[in-house]
């Protein structure tokens, strides 16, 4: 099993930072998708892990812009991020599901457009 979780970390290292970024919004849809699941469901334990895990990924994906090189493009997605932190953090206070899938769609529609970017 250590080969393999060798060859998963480098084949992740090896990628272009345009399908790196993909590959981070695909993790943040899908951990954020678990965590809106395991919310309607009662299930606090899981939803705090998948919540955490995709709110860590949107963490990454906000501190690794470059506002200098990136301008008004990278200070609009800094406001994204910022937002989606906030509006998660009323998911779990209000306990709804939705608020969840709304950032889950925000990230899908930028997903989109990184995936464009990355072909």
């Amino acid at each position: 099993m250590e080969g393999y979780a060798a060859y998963k970390e480098n084949e992740v290292l090896t990628q272009p930072r345009e399908k790196l970024i993909v590959m981070l919004y695909e993790g943040a849809i899908k951990f954020l998708g678990r965590a809106a699941d395991a919310l309607a469901a009662g299930d606090h334990e899981a939803k705090a892990t998948y919540l955490n895990k995709g709110q860590a990924i949107i963490d990454e994906l906000n501190a690794s812009l470059d506002v200098d090189a990136g301008g008004e493009v990278a200070e609009n997605l800094r406001k994204l991020y910022q937002f989606m932190a906030t509006h998660l953090t009323q998911a779990v206070i209000r306990k709804d599901p939705q608020m969840i899938r709304d950032v889950i769609a925000c990230l899908e529609d930028l997903n989109e457009g990184w995936k464009v970017i990355a072909s």
